[in-house]
């Protein structure tokens, strides 16, 4: 990994995914989704305990969801884009590589 992890959590299945500084900055950056900013622990939470989807064009890809009641914009729910990687480690084997890509706000009826 060429960048700092910010954070690690498990989600349900057992799957170890993080966050690095860079992905963070992305998320928050103006021109990203700012209103994520004070929803930090959100996330993490959304990780650890909300409902996964696999994208079917992507396979390696998943959506993490999960519904509250104190976002901005009338959104409901926040949700996180994982990617579901493989890479070697130090002594050349396969290791899991799951990390956040991006995560919103979204209002979902």
């Amino acid at each position: 990994m060429a960048d700092i992890v910010r954070w690690w959590v498990f989600d349900r299945q057992g799957n170890q995914i993080y966050l690095t500084e860079e992905r963070w900055e992305h998320i928050i950056e103006t021109d990203g989704h700012p209103e994520m900013e004070d929803y930090e622990e959100d996330l993490k939470d959304t990780i650890r305990q909300g409902r996964r989807r696999q994208i079917p064009i992507q396979p390696q890809k998943y959506e993490y969801s999960k519904a509250y009641g104190h976002l901005v914009d009338h959104n409901t729910h926040i949700i996180a884009l994982v990617l579901f990687r493989i890479r070697e480690n130090e002594q050349g084997r396969p290791v899991a590589n799951n990390y956040i890509v991006t995560a919103f706000q979204k209002e979902i009826e």
